[in-house]
């Protein structure tokens, strides 16, 4: 089922790039499908240790965080959150080492603007890491297939 589903997700994401613009690279939009295809139940917590193994901006709604390099957290916020596409840092709020879904926030570091307003993290999903991989590959190695076969017919 789980299969099925990822399959159903992918290729409504892939129709949706084949819309848009076929360079490779895939949207912020897209991106978050992804994502949220590849992410489980909402959990109300995770530990956090006060340092990231990585982060990746999935738009003004939401983000994904690496706490190891094998585990990761899809936060999606309450409201948008201005500047994340511009951040060369985020920290992130904590109680004694736990974030909390409605409890904690995202706060964009440097960047464009002096006032920061936190970003009030909604949920929190664990994220399937090693299928997540796998499916941005195939995604991205679909749209280049596309952009190809585009090049290809306007050459006729």
């Amino acid at each position: 089922m789980k299969r099925v589903l990822t399959r159903a997700v992918w290729a409504a994401t892939f129709a949706a790039g084949l819309a848009g613009c076929a360079t490779g690279r895939i949207s912020d939009d897209e991106r978050l499908a992804l994502y949220r295809a590849h992410a489980g139940a909402p959990v109300r917590d995770f530990q956090y240790f006060n340092s990231l193994n990585g982060w990746t901006n999935l738009g003004d709604d939401a983000l994904a965080v690496w706490t190891k390099p094998g585990t990761a957290y899809l936060l999606e916020f309450a409201g948008p959150c201005n500047d994340l596409d511009y951040a060369p840092a985020i920290s992130i709020t904590n109680m004694m080492g736990r974030v909390s879904a409605k409890f904690d926030d995202v706060i964009v570091l440097g960047g464009p603007r002096s006032i920061r307003l936190p970003c009030r993290i909604q949920t929190i999903r664990p994220l399937d890491v090693k299928a997540l991989k796998v499916s941005e590959q195939q995604l991205r190695e679909a749209k280049v297939e596309e952009r190809a076969q585009q090049q290809g017919s306007e050459g006729r």
